[in-house]
């Protein structure tokens, strides 16, 4: 408060005894007890004041109180929520498939077969990963999105 610490408030309040004196000192007391009551009477009076005026109640601003609010938990329940959609102001990615150096045409590339070899059976491609960027610009951050089994 102010700059000062315990050890210099006391050394103030030895040089104030000694300023007063033993007479004054129970006057001067006295005097602060009153202002300290009248200035907690005053802010009392203006906060509820403040609160009829505007509506809101102090448990309503403690609700809207930033410091309540954690970002991992916020980015837990958005991750979350993944499952059903993917949240406001995220984008989807979707991996690009890799290319085989050996085949030209990706389209060929699911049938080709080394020489000689039977034919495979085409199976369905698994669909390529997905990701949801979250974060910020300056710091964004891949997270793989779980498929859905069917």
């Amino acid at each position: 408060m102010f700059g000062l610490s315990i050890e210099k408030l006391v050394i103030v309040m030895v040089v104030a005894a000694f300023i007063l004196g033993p007479e004054r000192i129970p006057e001067y007391t006295r005097r602060l007890a009153e202002l300290v009551r009248a200035v907690r009477q005053t802010l009392d009076t203006a906060r509820t004041r403040a609160e009829t005026e505007m509506g809101v109640s102090a448990a309503d601003w403690e609700a809207l109180d930033p410091r309540r609010y954690d970002p991992r938990r916020i980015v837990r329940e958005a991750l979350a929520g993944e499952s059903a959609g993917v949240a406001e102001g995220a984008t989807t990615v979707t991996a690009e498939p890799e290319e085989r150096p050996d085949v030209a045409d990706p389209e060929r590339a699911e049938t080709a077969e080394p020489d000689g070899a039977e034919p495979m059976e085409s199976a369905a491609p698994a669909p390529p990963p997905r990701y949801v960027i979250t974060g910020s610009s300056g710091h964004p951050r891949r997270v793989l999105v779980q498929p859905d089994p069917e």
